[in-house]
């Protein structure tokens, strides 16, 4: 579980295409400072599992389904990622509850600066819509945002200077791919509503 708080921006240091996955290396000293073998790091908000650590880097495996539902494989040497390791139990929640697992991915459409930030509007695939509300929050790219304006095939954000120095959001361009994660809240409410049980305290007759 993450929080959608960039820690660092790593950079990809080896890339190794296996018959039905792919072998990722990154450089991270600061996720690396306390890392073990077995623990997770999310890359671009995808949830990795830690292999092999030395030298202020990590090696992870990355299945074929991740590969083909984020946009991990379009990484190469030299790629910068937002890092975030897993939040500890006492660690304080400063986006949402983030599970690293990305339910699909979007392009960017516009970037308009402004004076104190930067309007980025993102394509929003059709069945992920209904998850997505204004002022609710997503993860691009493993960062946690508030939605600032919503439609049926786009989604706006508004990132302030920090957001666009410490993570890749402030080098996407237009027509850059990015992972989206909708709040996990939304898809477990639309589920309990569809099998018809509805909580006891939720009826008034408790």
């Amino acid at each position: 579980m993450f929080t959608g708080i960039v820690e660092e921006l790593g950079e990809v240091v080896a890339w190794a295409d296996l018959a039905d996955a792919a072998r990722l290396t990154v450089r991270g000293p600061v996720v690396t400072s306390d890392v073990a073998s077995g623990d997770s790091i999310a890359v671009n908000g995808v949830c990795l599992t830690v292999v092999d650590a030395a030298a202020g880097s990590f090696t992870a495996d990355v299945m074929r389904e991740t590969l083909v539902r984020s946009s991990l494989g379009a990484l190469s040497v030299g790629s910068p990622v937002n890092l975030e390791r897993a939040v500890r139990v006492q660690d304080r929640l400063g986006g949402h509850l983030v599970q690293g697992h990305v339910d699909g991915t979007g392009q960017v459409v516009a970037v308009d600066p402004a004076e104190h930030w930067t309007v980025v509007t993102v394509s929003l695939p059709a069945d992920l819509a209904r998850y997505v509300v204004e002022k609710g929050s997503i993860t691009v790219d493993g960062v946690s945002l508030t939605v600032s304006a919503v439609g049926h095939t786009e989604f706006q954000v508004s990132l302030i200077p920090t957001t666009l120095e410490r993570t890749t959001l402030g080098r996407k361009v237009v027509g850059d791919a990015v992972n989206l994660e909708v709040d996990i809240t939304a898809k477990y409410v639309e589920k309990l509503l569809a099998s018809g049980v509805v909580p006891a305290g939720a009826r008034g007759d408790g």
